[in-house]
């Protein structure tokens, strides 16, 4: 655990807090000399977190500086979350994000109803998800919903009136798993949230995937182009001649970031300082597994420092044979977005009061 008070320090790294592979960089190093910007994060009061798009850098970075308090703090006793109830709505099978949901809840001493299983509601009986969110009304205070379906959003907000996190729709996005990969990049390199980042310090960003109808990589790009000061490059890397479709294409564009597609890795690799995985592209109207131009192991020719990022779970395109190195930043990507969601559910459900002052540096 990092000391609560924040020492500044040269060493970007901490003992690894639970004893697995891979960097665990400071959480401590987001937030010296920086407070929490409680004027900021209250904008999200009572709001629904639906898409990358309504962040700001500002927004996302005092996000990840409440995350990294709350991961260097230990507040369970303050019980933040007492008397609210989550409701997490899953309607499509999910390991990580779903349980990450659920122990940011119970660590802040909030309640739980769960649905794990679409085919345990009335979805199987042809119930209509506007009907489902009129429901959801009178069960809990916040929900929390994945779903295969794309536009599944749209359909149960007709009549949700309670405030909704997306955990992913479809071939949409998955705006929380951005916010944690980018809260395991800037641990890992705090400069990048500056406006202004020296150039030996810009990063060359490399993607794995078909962001047009990927939904993590979608997310990641897009909260990625906020961070447009600290990137010197862009590669994406897919088997689709047109992996981004015309709205992101366009957008991309319109950053006038340097940017790349290429359809094998190691093309680019040498060069890359973060490259994001991802296990399976959906190409066409099915999933497909990588070939070998998409994966990595012990003998790829990465950069000294690079770091490798995958929201999970993988298949075979990352091998194991790297977690033990330190170019594993996907383990502290993971146990880091159990922190992030717990900063939206204090924002979006403004518990902030039941944080314990003593122990965490806010600023009104």
């Amino acid at each position: 655990m990092v000391d609560p008070q924040f020492s500044e320090s040269k060493n970007l790294l901490v003992e690894n807090p639970l004893d697995s592979g891979g960097l665990y960089p400071d959480p401590g190093q987001l937030i010296v000399k920086d407070k929490v910007n409680l004027k900021i994060l209250k904008k999200l009061v009572g709001q629904s977190i639906l898409s990358v798009n309504q962040f700001d850098k500002e927004l996302v970075l005092e996000i990840c500086k409440l995350a990294a308090l709350l991961e260097a703090t230990e507040i369970a006793e303050s019980h933040p979350l007492n008397g609210k109830i989550v409701i997490t709505a899953f309607f499509e099978a999910s390991t990580r994000t779903r349980l990450s949901f659920e122990s940011a809840v119970l660590r802040l001493n909030g309640k739980i109803i769960t649905i794990p299983d679409a085919r345990q509601t009335g979805v199987a009986k042809g119930e209509s998800l506007a009907d489902i969110g009129e429901m959801f009304n009178a069960y809990g205070d916040l929900v929390v919903m994945r779903h295969t379906e794309t536009d599944a959003v749209q359909k149960i907000m007709k009549n949700l009136r309670l405030p909704l996190i997306n955990a992913g729709n479809g071939s949409g996005e998955h705006p929380t798993q951005a916010l944690a990969d980018w809260f395991a990049i800037l641990k890992w390199k705090p400069e990048l949230k500056k406006d202004k980042v020296k150039p030996e310090n810009r990063i060359h960003l490399g993607i794995l995937g078909t962001p047009g109808s990927m939904r993590a990589v979608n997310s990641f790009l897009r909260m990625s182009l906020l961070f447009k000061p600290g990137i010197r490059k862009i590669s994406i890397i897919s088997e689709m001649a047109d992996p981004l479709g015309p709205e992101l294409q366009e957008t991309l564009e319109k950053s006038d970031l340097d940017f790349v597609i290429t359809n094998d890795i190691n093309v680019v690799l040498s060069d890359m300082d973060v490259i994001y995985m991802n296990s399976i592209a959906f190409l066409g109207d099915s999933y497909k597994t990588l070939d070998s131009r998409f994966k990595l192991d012990a003998g790829s020719n990465l950069k000294e420092d690079a770091v490798v990022l995958h929201p999970l779970a993988r298949l075979d395109e990352l091998d194991p044979a790297l977690d033990g190195t330190h170019h594993n930043l996907y383990f502290t990507q993971a146990h880091g977005a159990v922190f992030i969601r717990q900063a939206l559910f204090i924002s979006v459900l403004n518990r902030f009061d039941r944080l314990p002052k003593k122990d965490v540096p806010l600023s009104n």
